[in-house]
């Protein structure tokens, strides 16, 4: 697999491709907030949302791209006060998550500096064994709108742990 990941800012992209996304029916399975469809005027109102958050703390969500070709975005968002990792890939590029959120944590913990970040997921997503491997725990639930997310966290010292392990 080519793994040369480029790092954009959402605005870079062409918003026909987020749409698309965003309305994919196996994407909206698991974002229980996006109960409307998403067309131009709430991309634009996304957009401008995502760009308020690199605004205010420095950091937000990225578009991914490979060989010119949009996978999806995701990234680090403000949630509750804490550093929050999104990720929202087209079906077809899904197999680009792992390394994807590896780039993202090296971020996370390396250049950022952040000691933990958290991953919120709504319970239908059932499949995440993965986060377990990266070293995420449990560490409650949280209410957003009227929704219910389970908070998983990846401390700092969890990271370095993990990676050392892999590097054996």
């Amino acid at each position: 697999m080519n793994v040369n990941i480029q790092f954009k800012r959402l605005h870079e992209v062409d918003q026909a491709v987020i749409i698309e996304l965003m309305n994919h029916p196996l994407v909206r399975r698991h974002m229980p907030m996006l109960s409307y469809p998403f067309e131009a005027e709430a991309c634009e109102a996304f957009l401008a949302s995502k760009e308020q958050l690199w605004s205010v703390h420095g950091y937000g969500p990225w578009a991914f791209e490979q060989d010119g070709q949009f996978l999806g975005w995701g990234g680090l968002q403000a949630e509750n006060g804490e550093p929050d990792l999104a990720l929202v890939l087209h079906p077809n590029h899904w197999g680009s998550g792992k390394h994807i959120i590896k780039l993202i944590l090296n971020r996370a913990f390396g250049q950022m500096k952040f000691q933990s970040i958290t991953a919120l997921l709504p319970p239908s997503r059932t499949r995440i064994r993965a986060l377990f491997r990266l070293g995420f725990e449990k560490d409650g639930e949280l209410w957003i709108g009227n929704q219910t997310f389970i908070r998983f966290r990846l401390n700092r010292i969890q990271y370095e742990a993990n990676i050392a392990g892999h590097n054996r």
